[in-house]
């Protein structure tokens, strides 16, 4: 299952329009030419499968769909030949992909060029070689709109790290409520944005401007949102990296999702649990900074902003990107563009909100996924993103699939006069089955039992795929998108009321 990781502002700066205008037709392209790549494939597949195998293992049989149309179906196994075709095709991609992400990730690691990547390992060690840049400190900043029912237990998860931060901040963004209030009764300092129109981006930025110039290269930067708990060893183990490890830029963390009951909430439990897995199997090798919880070494973020108009996209001196609709996502972009090395240790783990509605899914999902391609549009055909356009092309080619999986299985069941079982197709179904229940075994036996039902997920995959291919139509025909802020439990109930007792305790 896939993880399908604000509107621009009017006050853009020159250059930042600009280099938006420039990257426009790319922009809004990206999603014709991944529609195109994908469909290429599928055609190509289906012309290797129909001329690979010509010969009819058995003799079809014939079934009416409603009364209308007459269609041919063959009960027999596929040959040897097609599937040994079919299984080969799918690991040179893989190989391919895999070969070409090592090559890049190493030259970016050696490079020297501190011209271009000015933030790769080889450049930041030679620079720092011999300098001892102080003890690694922390300073967190926790956005927050509107969030006076969340935020009080993301402060006090905070202060039960076994190494707590040195600084608290609460970026307080346009509040309308009481989150000031909560912020400072936990005993935080709070910055109040002034005239922010662009969002948590916008938010952070005006904070970063007051902080980045008197943090020294070893003093980082958290940023952590106001619906994220953190597990009491986050900023313990994260220390230890940055502090063994000179040339890490950035950690991110683990996320996964809270115990909200219902069948919503596990599919998005399930759909974490199983991007989290995938990352510790990739020791750490991060595709996302999440914005849940990620640290940033200073001297990286400074170079953010100092790169932004000429070898990133973005407004000179904005460490984040206010026109992406996805902030992390371009940051990670951004970050691994001046050939940052950043990881995922096993050690941070965050539980994050999950959405209570499928609404509220739906605007989270299509914001994620045409922000994901919008940076792409901005960032064009770059070596170190190779991963970032193969995963776009990999989910557009799974929704072709999917999609084509429904639609035999419908016309099937509708031209078959009798239940026809198929023992190949069940071998393989059971294969999956096994597959996914594995990948979801640390969630618990909810998710198992989830998973090893199979249709349900399946369906659930339908709907992001939906999802998928209305970002595309969004971007290509320059539909206006929107940001989809999704509102918290309201002061005084029983959530923040627990919070509340407990930090009074």
């Amino acid at each position: 299952m896939k993880v399908r990781t604000a509107d621009a502002p009017n006050s853009a700066a020159p250059e930042h329009a600009e280099g938006r205008a420039g990257s426009a037709g790319l922009g809004r392209g990206v999603g014709i030419f991944v529609s195109v790549v994908v469909l290429c494939a599928a055609g190509l597949l289906w012309l290797v499968v129909s001329v690979g195998d010509p010969r009819p293992v058995g003799v079809p049989e014939e079934g009416v769909v409603l009364d209308a149309w007459n269609v041919l179906y063959d009960t027999a196994a596929p040959s040897f030949p097609l599937i040994a075709t079919s299984f080969g095709l799918a690991v040179l991609a893989a190989i391919g992909i895999a070969i070409a992400e090592r090559v890049v990730t190493d030259r970016s690691r050696r490079s020297t060029d501190g011209s271009r990547r000015p933030l790769a390992p080889r450049t930041i060690m030679a620079g720092n070689r011999g300098v001892y840049a102080g003890p690694v400190t922390i300073t967190v900043l926790v956005p927050a709109h509107n969030e006076e029912a969340s935020i009080g237990a993301t402060l006090v998860s905070l202060f039960e790290q076994s190494r707590p931060p040195e600084r608290v901040i609460v970026v307080a963004d346009n509040c309308s409520d009481d989150t000031v209030s909560v912020a400072r009764r936990h005993g935080v300092e709070v910055f109040e944005t002034v005239g922010n129109t662009e969002k948590k981006a916008g938010a952070l930025n005006q904070a970063l401007a007051e902080l980045l110039d008197d943090l020294g290269d070893n003093d980082c930067v958290m940023v952590v949102d106001a619906d994220t708990i953190l597990d009491p060893g986050f900023l313990e183990v994260a220390v230890q990296r940055l502090t063994d490890d000179r040339a890490i830029m950035s950690i991110g963390g683990l996320f996964y999702g809270d115990d909200t009951g219902g069948l919503l909430a596990q599919f998005q439990r399930n759909e974490y649990v199983r991007y989290s897995r995938e990352l510790e199997r990739r020791r750490g090798r991060v595709y996302v900074l999440t914005g849940t919880a990620s640290i940033f070494r200073s001297a990286g973020l400074r170079e953010v902003a100092r790169s932004r108009g000429t070898l990133i996209p973005g407004t000179p001196g904005d460490v984040y990107d206010t026109a992406a609709l996805t902030e992390d996502n371009e940051l990670t972009l951004a970050l691994k563009s001046l050939g940052a090395l950043m990881t995922s240790p096993h050690g941070c783990r965050v539980v994050t909100e999950l959405m209570p509605k499928w609404r509220h899914l739906w605007n989270q999902r299509l914001r994620w996924q045409r922000g994901a391609l919008e940076n792409l549009g901005a960032y064009g055909f770059k070596p170190s993103l190779v991963r970032y356009w193969a995963q776009q092309l990999g989910i557009g080619y799974s929704v072709i699939a999917l999609t084509a999986f429904w639609v035999l299985l419908g016309i099937a069941a509708l031209a078959t006069p009798n239940w026809v079982w198929y023992p190949f197709w069940l071998g393989i179904g059971g294969i999956f089955v096994i597959d996914r229940v594995i990948s979801v075994w640390s969630g618990g036996w909810r998710a198992r039992l989830l998973a090893a039902l199979l249709l349900p997920e399946l369906l659930y995959d339908l709907f992001l795929d939906v999802v998928y291919v209305k970002g595309v139509l969004d971007i290509t025909f320059a539909r206006r998108a929107e940001w989809g802020h999704v509102p918290h439990e309201a002061a005084g109930s029983p959530e923040a009321l627990e919070v509340d007792e407990a930090v009074a305790a």
